[in-house]
Parts: structure tokens; C-alpha cells; sequence
């Protein structure tokens, strides 16, 4: 039994230091972390991440900014946060973005809007959800048209960029493909889709991913699904079974469900991008 250990032990030890297990771990790392693991993927990035301001004509918008590390020049990914604002959580997943190759960019679309002309990090949580429920959808396309400018302009960018929103932001990404022709491709995670008068606007290519358990938002799918094919327009969605609302920043709920769409949707997101933004 003793020497049954000793053989186990060793085992366990040659198996924890194997290059097999490395790529194993760096394999199962490629998707942002969920909500609790934000701060430290943050903190253990080898990215350069930065704080800039964005100028949009009016006022100026706060963003955090991720850069891959590549030779070559990037295409470009603008994250829309969810209602709780621009959180750790946001910019883990631009992080991430920026490990997948392409430079990413999280605009605090609360800057200016609480106390005393802060952001996101002025208000708590239950806040940063009044301030974004009380945001004028016009303005929110301005900032995001400001957003784009400022980071196709950067010296390593190439023109070509995308948008990825969550929840809230997901339904923001789907309407401001309808409003920025320019735009060259939509991810919309678990967000509402917009009213049928405004799909006929869209020309970038638009991805949904959804989780099965969330009723609210996918009854807008069907719709959008129908009078996207009618008029032309590229719309493919999917929906994850078992998984709810918000699944890729709370993955360690709904008993693996989450984990296992956050898996499936991240890897076709980046796909998504690599094929539209070359």
C-alpha cells in the first residue's frame, strides 16, 4: 500500500509538471473568467491594458483598452457593457479579446453620468443599474461611433472593427448594427433584439447567442430570425440548453450549464470575428 502511494504520488507529479497538462490549462483559460475570477485575470495579464478618453464631439467617454500582443496590425473589438456598467468583469472579457488577437476597447458609457460627473466607479451596483436605464439610446451610439474612430485611428489598428454587448449591451450591439453602416460585425449575447422597422438598416453580419433558460430575451429572436432571412440580412443564433441568463460572466451556475455555453459560445465568437473582421 505504502509503495502503491509512493507510485501515485510520483505519478501525480510527473502528470501536474507535464507540457500536456500546460496545454490543457491554457486551452481551458481561452474564455474570459467568470465574474469572481475577473480581478485576478486582470491582475496576472501579460497584455498592456490602459485607461483612455475618448473624445466624441460633446463630451469625453472613459475606456479601458486592451492590446494583443501580435507583429502585425489588429482588427478592432468594442465590448458593450451589460446594466451593471463598466465592471472588472467587462474588462476581463476585453482582456481576452486581446489574448484572441484582435485590440480591444470597453467604453464607460456611465462617464460623466454619476455623482459629480464620475462613472461606473462613482455608484454601486444597484446605482450603475439606474444610471444605464436612464441612458439616451442616442447618445450611446454616439459614444460607441466615437469609440470606433478613436481606436481604428491607433497606429497598430486596422479599420475594420466589430461589437460584442451582454445583456443590455447585447441589445445595444444588435441595434447599433442598424445604425452604423460601417459596422462589420454584431455579437449579441442574451440581449433583446430590435423592432422589425430597423433590421432593414443592418448590413454588418449579426451572431446570437442565447441561453435556452431565459424567456424574456429569446422571444425576440424568432421574430428578428424571420424578417432577417425576408430581407437578406445574415443572423445566426444559438441556443445553449440548460444555460440562463447571463451565462458567460456567472459560469460556475445552473449546474455546469453555464460553464459549458460560455465554452461553446466564446469559441464561436472568436470564429465569428476572425472571418468578418479580416
Amino acid at each position: 500500500m505504502k509503495r502503491l502511494k509512493l507510485y501515485s504520488a510520483a505519478f501525480l507529479a510527473l502528470v501536474l509538471g507535464s507540457p500536456f497538462l500546460s496545454a490543457f490549462q491554457a486551452t481551458a483559460a481561452q474564455i474570459p473568467p467568470g465574474e469572481a475570477q475577473a480581478r485576478d485575470r486582470l491582475n496576472s495579464s501579460p497584455r498592456h491594458g490602459e485607461w483612455v478618453t475618448v473624445k466624441d464631439g460633446q463630451d469625453s467617454v472613459k475606456a479601458w483598452l486592451v492590446y494583443p500582443e501580435r507583429r502585425d496590425k489588429a482588427p478592432v473589438v468594442i465590448v458593450i457593457q451589460e446594466i451593471f456598467g463598466l465592471t472588472d468583469w467587462i474588462r476581463s472579457v476585453a482582456d481576452q479579446l486581446a489574448a484572441d488577437g484582435f485590440i480591444a476597447i470597453a467604453p464607460d458609457l456611465l462617464s460623466g453620468k454619476g455623482p459629480n460627473g464620475g462613472g461606473t466607479e462613482s455608484v454601486d451596483r444597484d446605482g450603475a443599474v439606474g444610471l444605464v436605464r436612464g441612458l439616451n439610446q442616442e447618445e450611446v451610439f454616439r459614444r460607441l461611433n466615437a469609440t470606433a474612430q478613436f481606436a481604428t485611428s491607433l497606429p497598430a489598428a486596422l479599420p475594420s472593427y466589430g461589437t460584442v454587448g451582454f445583456c443590455w449591451g447585447g441589445g445595444i450591439s444588435f441595434s447599433y448594427a442598424a445604425q452604423q453602416p460601417k459596422l462589420k460585425a454584431a455579437v449579441v449575447y442574451y440581449g433583446t433584439s430590435p423592432e422589425a422597422s430597423a433590421l432593414g438598416r443592418i448590413q454588418a453580419p449579426v451572431l446570437g447567442l442565447y441561453g435556452g433558460d431565459d424567456a424574456r430575451v429569446n422571444a425576440t429572436v424568432p421574430p428578428a430570425d424571420t424578417e432577417m432571412k425576408r430581407l437578406g440580412k445574415r443572423y445566426e443564433s444559438q441556443m445553449f440548453e440548460g444555460a440562463g441568463h447571463g451565462f458567460l460572466r456567472a459560469q460556475d451556475a445552473r449546474e455546469g450549464a453555464n460553464a459549458k455555453a460560455a465554452q461553446q459560445a466564446w469559441k464561436r465568437t472568436i470564429e465569428f470575428f476572425k472571418a468578418e473582421l479580416k
